[in-house]
């Protein structure tokens, strides 16, 4: 895998651009694609706090447009799961613009700025108001299933946010929480499936910060798997091992490779599923604790007791 240091075009037309693929440590790939024929864009929020698990989503699929609001209390073990959908030509969308942007869906909006990101819901049962600090390094893929189907996706993990979040009356203000960013923009197959995990935390005196993926890279020569320490990524290029069950709830997610040994044990299980006629999609997702360890480019290991996060399996068909 080569690492690309300057802007690039992700796709020339609706074929995937060679010198794109490869991987980055900041948002340098420009994802100017059609706004039809199978193409995908998301923005994703992923945040936990001593109280609240918050899943939020913009996902914009050719002609549907899919809002996604999920909230978890685990203080009274409560949760809430708002999604809605948009179709025709008057829908909101996604930029394709290299950030920063803003992303606006009905009562879910994300905005960028030079400090970092501004997350924020407005609904009656769901309120949230939070800032995400920027961070350093973040990692970019692109996965090259075929010159006619890939994809870029940017991962940036444990970035502290503060601020307030209501679920059912219920409020906490936030002073050390964790927030992830998952952005995607690319041309997708029928079918797929992919592993993702993500933790973070001080450890030791260290920020850690913990990203995991499996499946849908595999066999394409990229993969989204590394260590963040301080804010500096170690990179990590082969595929993981993911052994998990998902039939019981209550079992540990194990992940393996020559440079990590991370186990999470759940917390709470979510399971959602979308059903939009050809659209349809299925994710098992277990938030919970990391253990184990983890290996920098440089050698030096660090434990994973402590961070917090999640493992997901999710099944794809639109």
């Amino acid at each position: 895998m080569s690492e690309i240091a300057q802007p690039v075009d992700l796709a020339i037309g609706r074929r995937l651009n060679p010198d794109a693929v490869g991987w980055t440590r900041r948002p340098l790939h420009r994802t100017s694609l059609p706004r039809t024929g199978r193409v995908k864009r998301w923005e994703y929020w992923g945040v936990m706090t001593r109280r609240f698990v918050l899943g939020l989503t913009i996902a914009d699929l050719d002609y549907a447009n899919l809002t996604q609001i999920y909230a978890y209390d685990r203080l009274r073990r409560h949760e809430v799961a708002l999604d809605t959908t948009d179709l025709g030509p008057l829908r909101p969308g996604l930029p394709d613009d290299l950030p920063p942007f803003t992303a606006a869906s009905g009562p879910l909006k994300f905005a960028d700025h030079g400090r970092g990101t501004r997350i924020s819901v407005e609904h009656e049962r769901v309120k949230v108001a939070l800032e995400a600090v920027g961070g350093d390094d973040a990692l970019g893929v692109v996965v090259p299933w075929s010159p006619r189907r890939f994809q870029y996706t940017l991962k940036e993990v444990a970035r502290p946010v503060s601020g307030t979040i209501e679920v059912d009356g219920e409020r906490e203000a936030v002073l050390a929480g964790w927030g992830v960013l998952d952005r995607g923009r690319g041309i997708w197959p029928h079918r797929m499936t992919w592993n993702w995990g993500a933790g973070s935390g001080d450890v030791s005196g260290r920020l850690l910060g913990l990203q995991l993926g499996g499946k849908w890279t595999d066999g394409t020569g990229q993969t989204e798997n590394g260590l963040f320490v301080d804010g500096r990524l170690h990179h990590w290029i082969d595929d993981l091992t993911w052994e998990y069950d998902l039939e019981d709830p209550e079992s540990t997610w194990t992940v393996t490779g020559p440079d990590v040994e991370a186990v999470l044990t759940p917390f709470h299980r979510r399971e959602a599923s979308t059903q939009l006629g050809v659209i349809a999609s299925r994710t098992h997702q277990a938030y919970g604790r990391w253990s184990g360890w983890a290996r920098g480019s440089r050698g030096v290991t660090y434990r994973l007791d402590g961070l917090v996060g999640w493992a997901e399996e999710a099944r794809n068909r639109w």
